[in-house]
């Protein structure tokens, strides 16, 4: 399988350096597969042209590595993949372009983030849907396209069309995000993977689709190629990429955040909450191990990274943008190791059993619950109390019956306008009873904020142990 990038940037040679592999000789990389090529026909001034050409081994494949195994179908000796574009094409692009396709360029690091003019071209493409899916695929993202078909044999013209196609595009792009479409795109074109999907393939899937995916018209098809069909692993990569929408990419608009922000610095009521949820976790002196989920910008999470009772702690949240805010605001890139290595940052989904939650002594649900809806929160409830199971979960959330305080709130109005309820004090004791009986919890509640003796404290926190 053929795949060729070329540039006329100026100089164009440059494109050496982005891709780190020297124009001036062939270089040659040995993949589980087969062997990966990489060399330059074209390499000017004016015009430079970088090509990867993987060798992959269909029967070495098959019978495996010092394996001789007897009647195997011939299918799987005479086939299309060691010669289409393919999920094998993806990995490659991961473990020879692998800097590249991250955007890092160690000796010019600002041409990683220029745009050049670039141009794919991919001898052999699979599109399993004709010409059309080509053009819906890419044209969202701003290439140009071009196809020619391949018959599926010039000496039996009657046989028809081959689902084939020499694809080129055209775009003035970063070089990563380039290779980022490729990676993505040429398995759903295929509609087909070498390998086991697991999901650990939903991640790579959000991680790499950041930034295009949630907007792209053709997501659900992506999603659902990507990841074979597999409709579980579908279906959380989808609703991810709703959850990731919802969360605002600026600073909410004055008027949906005032309230809350005025409410917040009027009674220091979220240092109040963040004070009790910290020593309710280090009242417990086997608490060890705390995972923070919707960690929002991480200001919990820096407060736990001072205490050394609490030697692994790891923050979730399904936002992209509150994890960089978070990872600037623990300063991870300049901890200490002994301090980095106690702290981790995940992008995940608390709608999902997710095996990464499991095995922590505490989990704190901070202001968290109010902003799911009755679906999502029956679900969120499976996912902590069911199946990711602390012997401690700490979860906080409005109270409703403290917002008269505020005059300007009108009546029925909630402090934020992403909140989908705001529970009183019996409604919260309610919930948290259920679930207690129901997942083998004991629950206490705790006010946080200065109290009223008709209507109890702003925020209120319920500590479930089992």
């Amino acid at each position: 399988m053929l795949l060729t990038i070329s540039t006329t940037y100026r100089p164009a040679t440059h494109l050496g350096y982005l891709l780190h592999k020297n124009p001036s000789r062939c270089q040659s990389a040995q993949l589980s597969f087969g062997w990966a090529h990489v060399f330059y026909p074209v390499a000017t001034e004016t015009m430079c042209t970088a090509v990867l050409l993987l060798d992959v081994d269909p029967i070495d494949m098959v019978r495996g590595k010092g394996r001789r195994t007897k009647n195997v179908p011939l299918e799987q000796y005479v086939n299309d993949r060691p010669y289409v574009a393919s999920s094998f094409l993806s990995v490659a692009l991961a473990q020879v372009f692998g800097s590249a396709l991250k955007g890092q360029c160690r000796e010019m690091p600002a041409l990683a983030e220029t745009s050049l003019p670039l141009q794919a071209k991919i001898a052999a493409l699979p599109s399993r849907g004709g010409e059309p899916i080509l053009h819906r695929l890419f044209e969202p993202l701003g290439y140009e396209v071009s196809a020619r078909r391949h018959c599926l044999d010039e000496v039996f013209p009657q046989w028809g069309d081959s689902p084939y196609y020499t694809v080129v595009l055209r775009k003035e792009t970063h070089l990563s995000e380039l290779l980022t479409h490729l990676y993505v795109l040429i398995p759903v074109l295929d509609n087909q993977k070498h390998y086991f999907i697991g999901r650990d393939e939903v991640e790579k899937l959000l991680r790499k689709g950041k930034g295009w995916l949630k907007d792209h018209p053709e997501r659900d098809m992506i999603a659902r190629r990507y990841l074979k069909y597999r409709s579980s692993l579908a279906q959380e990569a989808l609703v991810r990429l709703a959850e990731e929408e919802l969360v605002p990419t600026e600073d909410p608009a004055p008027a949906q955040a005032d309230f809350e922000e005025t409410i917040e610095t009027q009674f220091n009521l979220n240092e109040d909450r963040l004070d009790s949820v910290l020593a309710t976790l280090k009242s417990s002196s086997g608490c060890r191990r705390v995972i923070d989920l919707g960690c929002g910008d991480g200001k919990l999470l820096r407060r736990l990274l001072k205490e050394k009772q609490f030697e692994k702690i790891t923050g979730v949240d399904v936002s992209i943008r509150s994890l960089e805010i978070a990872a600037r605001r623990l300063h991870s890139d300049t901890l200490a190791p002994a301090r980095r290595d106690r702290i981790e940052l995940v992008h995940g989904s608390l709608m999902y059993r997710d095996t990464r939650f499991e095995g922590y002594d505490a989990a704190t649900v901070i202001e968290v619950v109010e902003h799911l809806d009755p679906p999502r929160l029956a679900a969120f409830e499976r996912v902590v109390f069911e199946f990711a199971r602390p012997p401690m979960v700490v979860v906080t959330t409005p109270n409703r019956e403290y917002n008269v305080v505020w005059e300007n709130l009108r009546t029925g109005q909630l402090r934020h306008a992403d909140h989908r309820f705001e529970w009183t004090r019996s409604e919260f004791a309610t919930w948290a009873a259920s679930v207690a009986e129901r997942f083998g919890y004991v629950v206490r509640h705790l006010p946080v904020g200065p109290q009223r003796a008709d209507m109890g404290s702003p925020t209120q926190m319920a500590v479930f142990s089992r």
